[in-house]
Parts: structure tokens; C-alpha cells; sequence
């Protein structure tokens, strides 16, 4: 079947959540407008249960079908949170604080959820309980393992989990998932090689960090040209070189680098941390100076449970149509903090259509409404077909 004429009919109303939304972002953990108005319309909608303050600001909503003979629970999760970032689309719902700006199109994700939330609420044609996740700080806070830890899974009993995303580039109407790894765990590093400073001009009276400082970004790249399966992936990108000085005649006592380590297996990730600590005090020795490095986890690898990634794969097809489904794409070297949520429970993660927009975190990117009833169906299908009454 094709996009719920309900859902269809929705979009003028969904499009006002999600521009209001989009023009009063807030960020991380720190979400009171955003989670009061998630409260206010999931229990207008008559959902039989709304818990804030879930994983420190997230918001869960229990939707109750016409029967339970089976005891199935269905959880159907979106991300609220903006970017710390300046908005350039001068679109009359641009954001109206400045530094803050939903340029990752989460404003459409917890939209496209609420519509949903109304259309299972009044028809509740399924057999089962669905579980709505609205959670906080998926950019860079960690807010997909704060609910898990917070005992969500358990609380309410959550048996399967799926996530949505909008992918600028793909068409409206379309979508796309796959079995397995899909988007990369995401390390950080922090590094300080030490030397001893001095002028310029006497580099023969000084331990010059910078010369140890360039050599450990190139040999870090061996990590995946000499230490990693060529048929597995890892990414080792150092983004930050500085030093305290910006004196053009002065040798620093140090010099800091920072950047990112991206890996789709736990194995190559175990490796690639303890190669990257043996390469960097190595390095920095042979140039007779010593370094700190701080390793810093961050989220692990996303992976959609094979029969999960299937029953999604089918379902989209149920809305867009056999040919608008892109099934077993490579997976990106991007993060997503869903991953905790599909470690704790059996789930899938599907990317839906946002058309030829911005790229996400781009300051000009904005939400294409168009997207909505497709996503807002996918919900609703999935449900339905996963829990029949």
C-alpha cells in the first residue's frame, strides 16, 4: 500500500510541528520547549501513557493497540536535539537563536514520530503496544545510551527497536536500509608532544615538537595502509595541529593534535587504539621528544540485525513501492547513537529521502517537508504489519 491517506492528509498540521520545531532549536540534553511540546501533543493525541525525563530530558510515549493477546512491544525511536551552529537558509522559520540551528533535520524526525503518534492513537489497529522514543543529545551527548542505561528497554518492556533518518541526495519517496554495519563507531584522540622550545633561529638549542608533531600524523596513516584488512575500513584523521605560540620565530615547548578514528568492526577498533598509542610515543621518542595521548570511546558501531533490516526493507517497500527501496548500500563512516539502542535490542535503522537539499550539519540544510507522509507511514505500516490486529 502507498503513503496512509490519513498521514496524507496530516501534512499541513505535522509541517506546522515541525517548522515550529525547526525555528526554536535547543541542543544536547537541555530541551524544555522542545520536550513540553512533544508532551502536550502526545497526550492530546490520548496516548495511555507520557514519561518525561527519561535518560535525563527524553520523553516516552505508550501507545496501547485494540488487543494484546501476544504481549509484542514495537519501540519506534526519533532524535531531538539541534547543532551548536549558525543557521544561513534565511528561510521565514530560520532559527531564532543565534548559534543554534537544526541543520540535521531532527526537527522532521521527532515530527514525522508525532504524526505517527496521532495515527496510531486514533486508530490503534494492531495487536501489541508501541513504545515512542524521543530522546536528547544524539549529537554528541550520547542520549541513545543514556534512555538504555536509564532501564527503557526493560521499564517498558521494548522487544524490537527502530530509528529513521532523512539522507539529503535521496530522492523523496524513497528509501534505503541494509543488514549489518551500517554507520561507523566514532573515537576521538587527544595528543601533546613535548619538546623544548626556543627561537627560530637556533633550532640546534631546542627540541622541536613540530617535525615529531608531523611525522606521527603521516605515520598514523599506516594504521589502515599496514595494520588493517584491506577489506575492512578504518579512517584515522587528524583535523587539529596548534600550538600555544603564534610567533613566527618561535619554537613551541609543544604542540597539540586532535581529530577522529572511524571503524565498522570491534576488532579493527581494539587494533586501531592500541596501534595508534604505540605510533605515537614511538614517533615522538624518535624525534627525542614524549607525547600524551588521551583515546577517548565514543559511539560504537551501528549494526542492523539482519531479519530487522528485512522486515523494514519490506515495509518501506509496502509505502514507496518495490523500485524506490535501496537495499544493501555500503555503510558510511558517519556515527549515530542509535547503536546503543540496537546493542540492548534486535532493531534496524532506515534512511529515508530528503531530496536534493544541503548536505546535514551544512548551514543552508533544511528539512524537506515533502518527506514527511513517507516517513510518518513507515512508522505507522510498520506497527501494523509487525503486531497485526
Amino acid at each position: 500500500m502507498p503513503v496512509k491517506n490519513r498521514l496524507a492528509e496530516l501534512l499541513p498540521e505535522i509541517t506546522e510541528w515541525r517548522r515550529d520545531l525547526h525555528e526554536n532549536p535547543e541542543i544536547l540534553y537541555d530541551l524544555p520547549r522542545t520536550t513540553s511540546l512533544v508532551e502536550e501533543k502526545l497526550k492530546a493525541f490520548g496516548c495511555d501513557e507520557v514519561v518525561p525525563g527519561v535518560g535525563r530530558s527524553g520523553v516516552i510515549g505508550v501507545i496501547k493497540g485494540k488487543s494484546d493477546t501476544k504481549g509484542r512491544v514495537i519501540g519506534l525511536r526519533a532524535d531531538m536535539d539541534a547543532l551548536p551552529m549558525d543557521e544561513k537558509t534565511g528561510l521565514p522559520y530560520a532559527s531564532k537563536t543565534a548559534g543554534k540551528m537544526h541543520a540535521c533535520g531532527h526537527d522532521g524526525h521527532t515530527a514525522m514520530l508525532l504524526g505517527a503518534a496521532k495515527y496510531l492513537s486514533e486508530t490503534r489497529n494492531f495487536d501489541g503496544t508501541v513504545v515512542l522514543i524521543f530522546q536528547p543529545a544524539e549529537e554528541g551527548g550520547a542520549g541513545g545510551k543514556a534512555m538504555v542505561d536509564d532501564g527503557m528497554m526493560e521499564r517498558w518492556g521494548i522487544q524490537e527497536v527502530y530509528g529513521m533518518h532523512n539522507e539529503p541526495g535521496l530522492p523523496v519517496g524513497e528509501f534505503g536500509v541494509s543488514p549489518g554495519p551500517i554507520m561507523a563507531a566514532a573515537d576521538e584522540i587527544e595528543i601533546t608532544i613535548r619538546g623544548r622550545g626556543g627561537h627560530a633561529a637556533q633550532p640546534h638549542n631546542v627540541i622541536d615538537p613540530v617535525p615529531a608533531a608531523c611525522a606521527t600524523v603521516m605515520a598514523l596513516q599506516t594504521v589502515a595502509s599496514r595494520n588493517t584488512d584491506p577489506i575492512k575500513s578504518v579512517v584515522v584523521s587528524i583535523c587539529v595541529m596548534t600550538t600555544e605560540s603564534a610567533a613566527t620565530n618561535v619554537i613551541d615547548d609543544s604542540v597539540r593534535l586532535a581529530g577522529t578514528v572511524r571503524t565498522l568492526d570491534e576488532d579493527v577498533r581494539d587494533m586501531a587504539e592500541v596501534r595508534i598509542i604505540e605510533i605515537v610515543n614511538a614517533t615522538a621518542a624518535a624525534y627525542g621528544c614524549t607525547a600524551d595521548i588521551q583515546y577517548h570511546r565514543g559511539y560504537p558501531v551501528t549494526v542492523n540485525h539482519e531479519e530487522n533490516a528485512e522486515i523494514a526493507a519490506d515495509v518501506a517497500r509496502a509505502v514507496a513501492g518495490d523500485t524506490r527501496v535501496r537495499y544493501g548500500r555500503p555503510p558510511r563512516m558517519g556515527a549515530e547513537d542509535f547503536s546503543y539502542m540496537l546493542r540492548a535490542r534486535p532493531g534496524a535503522f532506515i534512511n529515508v529521502g530528503n531530496g536534493d537539499s544541503a548536505k546535514v550539519h551544512h548551514p543552508e540544510y533544511n528539512f524537506n517537508d515533502e518527506a514527511i507522509p513517507y516517513g510518518c507511514s513507515f512508522f505507522a505500516e510498520l506497527v501494523e504489519r509487525r503486531m497485526p490486529a
